[in-house]
């Protein structure tokens, strides 16, 4: 059947007025693009304007951008301490998200700010005093940058105490609004690394330390791998004896908290995979006058 030219030209008509009609809403449905995400940490403490003020710098260059706390408790002048957040917390962050990380004792010295990018996407902007040690030697590293673009900076701001501020807010509100991170300055060769004490395990069991104290309850967090000390033979509800710095213990292992009476110590595996003393609904480290960092000695059965 001969179909005439009018007809024709009405039927391409219609087509092109239904592509129009209906391409808006087919792009509707696309995937949006990921919000910008900036994670936050700092010694700064929550009594003053520090983290208000560093916020601000970021909203201002970057609205759209959702900022997250990590921690502002970190133990003031604590580099090992932040870098052990650190490590532990981006591992849970979608490539792309900038981590600020300012715990800086020493700001104004000549120590180099910086911006490093792992091989994950992410991006970690703070001091290079050995803070992302451990994020590196876990995710690698895609390039480590000076920062000292002045169109990055805080121009109205020239503190030689308050870099948190001054340099690393606006950079990681630049980062977060997706502009090249190249542009931040002039590439480095590596990092300033943090010595990290590692566990040792010989003949006589397990050697490490109590690095730190799990939040409010007093559990103890350690440096020894659930892996490693597994290893040694134990099976729950074995007594484990160990010594914390001068003090023995004689413990069970227990897989959670539970596993024992409240009120009762036990050694367990925590949600780290770190070997653990905790007393159920109890707090081990004011019971027992632990404070970190002390020795840890874990005897084989």
């Amino acid at each position: 059947m001969n179909v005439s030219p009018t007809l024709s030209r009405l039927a391409a008509l219609a087509s092109v007025l239904g592509v129009l009609a209906f391409g808006p809403a087919a792009r509707a449905d696309a995937p949006a693009r990921p919000k910008p995400l900036i994670v936050f940490t700092s010694d700064f403490g929550m009594l003053d304007d520090a983290v208000a003020i560093c916020k601000g710098v970021m909203k201002t260059i970057a609205p759209s951008t959702e900022i997250i706390d990590l921690t502002h408790e970190v133990t003031p002048f604590s580099i090992s301490e932040g870098a052990r957040l650190l490590v532990r917390t981006s591992q849970y962050y979608p490539s792309g998200t900038v981590f600020i990380t300012v715990i800086d004792p020493g700001v104004g010295t000549p120590r180099k700010p910086i911006v490093v990018k792992t091989k994950r996407g992410q991006y970690f902007v703070l001091p290079d005093n050995g803070l992302v040690t451990q994020v590196v030697d876990r995710d690698g590293i895609d390039g480590v940058r000076e920062i000292s673009n002045p169109g990055w900076l805080l121009a109205a701001s020239k503190s030689s105490t308050f870099h948190g501020r001054d340099l690393f807010s606006p950079v990681a509100a630049h980062l977060a609004r997706g502009e090249r991170w190249t542009d931040v300055g002039p590439a480095l060769p590596g990092i300033t690394r943090l010595e990290v004490p590692q566990a040792v395990t010989d003949a006589r069991g397990i050697r490490g330390l109590v690095v730190a104290l799990d939040g409010p309850y007093g559990n103890l967090v350690t440096n020894v791998a659930g892996e490693d000390f597994r290893k040694l033979g134990y099976s729950f509800g074995d007594t484990v004896h160990a010594r914390i710095g001068d003090k023995a213990f004689a413990v069970p292992f227990g897989a959670t908290f539970g596993a024992v009476a409240p009120g009762q110590p036990l050694l367990y595996i925590d949600s780290r995979g770190l070997v653990s003393l905790a007393i159920n609904q109890g707090n081990f480290a004011t019971m027992n006058g632990i404070v970190p960092p002390v020795s840890l000695a874990i005897s084989r059965p």
